[in-house]
């Protein structure tokens, strides 16, 4: 059985040789296919809004019904979580949530995606974290570090509990980057390992003799990777949204501070 490891694996396409940074050392400038499928992903999202909105009708076709979808999905979410300013937040929600989806969809039909990489999901995170902390500092002032002094507690307990709210706003970012990393990785390895059985059972099967017995495995390991394809298709588009969620959430409590909306 191949190793299902290797889908993972971050290969150089083009070298540009290496440079030499302060306090980080040699760093090794190349072209992977982790580039490749983040830039077929955003022409992807670009080429796919483009079709949706180019020559739009008062009776939408499916590309355009499809396109106003993820577009009325996103805003009406925006709306509901950060309130009457969410239409300032939206472009940026709207772009992480296209941008993820369409990798997550990618990931799908090439051997390669790029968010099963810890890396990239990183990336977003720590961008999604820095957006809201820009925000928040911007919005508030000095009045953004209120997120961290719960008036609704106790006097006595208002330290150790906005400590507690200062180390899991720190946290935030590792949890956006691990639950996308996380579940993506799971579900292409879950997803291998089961086409794997399917190989490897189904040419013990073909070769007659005792292998026969191996047929209902290898035809139960074809369900569970009909059905597993299946489950990441939609796997695919809810963490996208949940991405988007969580970062209406986070963007809601540095706008609003916490008082709603």
């Amino acid at each position: 059985m191949a190793d299902p490891i290797h889908q993972f694996q971050v290969t150089p396409l083009a070298d540009f040789g290496s440079v030499t940074l302060p306090l980080v050392g040699e760093v090794s400038l190349a072209f992977t296919n982790s580039h490749l499928a983040m830039t077929i992903a955003f022409g992807m999202a670009v080429l796919f809004l483009t079709v949706a909105t180019s020559g739009a009708k008062v009776v939408p076709g499916r590309m355009q019904a499809a396109g106003e979808t993820l577009f009325g999905m996103i805003d009406n979410l925006a709306a509901s979580t950060i309130g009457h300013e969410s239409r300032k937040y939206f472009p940026f929600v709207f772009t992480l949530f296209m941008f993820i989806l369409m990798m997550n969809l990618l990931g799908m039909f090439l051997t390669f995606t790029a968010t099963s990489q810890l890396a990239v999901t990183a990336t977003l995170g720590v961008l999604t974290f820095l957006v809201v902390v820009g925000v928040g500092i911007a919005k508030n002032g000095l009045g953004f570090f209120g997120l961290f002094w719960p008036t609704s507690a106790p006097l006595v307990l208002r330290p150790v509990v906005g400590l507690i709210e200062f180390f899991s706003f720190l946290l935030r970012p590792f949890t956006l980057a691990l639950r996308l990393f996380g579940n993506l990785l799971g579900g292409h390895l879950a997803l291998k390992i089961f086409a794997g059985f399917v190989v490897s059972l189904g040419a013990l099967a073909v070769a007659g003799g005792v292998g026969l017995f191996a047929l209902p495995v290898a035809a139960l390991s074809l369900g569970m990777v009909i059905a597993l394809t299946a489950f990441e298709f939609l796997v695919a588009f809810l963490q996208a949204f949940v991405f988007a969620v969580l970062t209406c959430i986070y963007l809601n409590d540095v706008v609003n501070l916490g008082h709603g909306h």
